[in-house]
């Protein structure tokens, strides 16, 4: 028989440094969710991703157990890494960096698994319509 689900709770977390402050505390307290049992699974889990955020998709059951399930990084966040920036342009007039067309086929090949496409090249125009400040692709 499958559990009762209660809530689902998304999350944006530094891979491998979640802690019981908030966000995490906050958004994971109230739904009854064990929080250190939480932070040590999720370290353990994203330990190599460090550096990154990863979102979280929570499934709390009625039981107070949890399963969650760690994306890849959000895209905008992958075409920063990429380029080498911190920040995007504040004016739109302002490009700050332009990722050619290999940048973007690596991009999407990493990403795939979380995009709705069905085909690379689909994948490809969903990262090059990503728009972070004003990073020209």
């Amino acid at each position: 028989m499958a559990k009762e689900v209660t809530k689902i709770i998304k999350l944006q977390i530094a891979a491998g440094a979640a802690t019981p402050a908030p966000p995490v505390g906050t958004a994971l307290g109230p739904a009854g969710v064990n929080i250190g049992e939480f932070v040590n699974q999720f370290n353990a889990q994203t330990r190599p991703m460090a550096g990154n955020i990863v979102p979280v998709l929570l499934t709390v059951y009625k039981d107070r157990t949890f399963t969650f399930i760690v994306k890849k990084p959000p895209a905008s966040r992958l075409i920063l890494k990429k380029l080498g920036i911190e920040k995007g342009s504040t004016k739109a007039q302002n490009k700050v960096a332009k990722l050619t067309s290999k940048q973007v086929e690596e991009i999407a090949a990493e990403k795939m698994e979380d995009l709705n496409a069905y085909d690379m090249n689909h994948a490809k125009k969903i990262i090059a319509g990503t728009e972070i400040g004003r990073a020209h692709v």
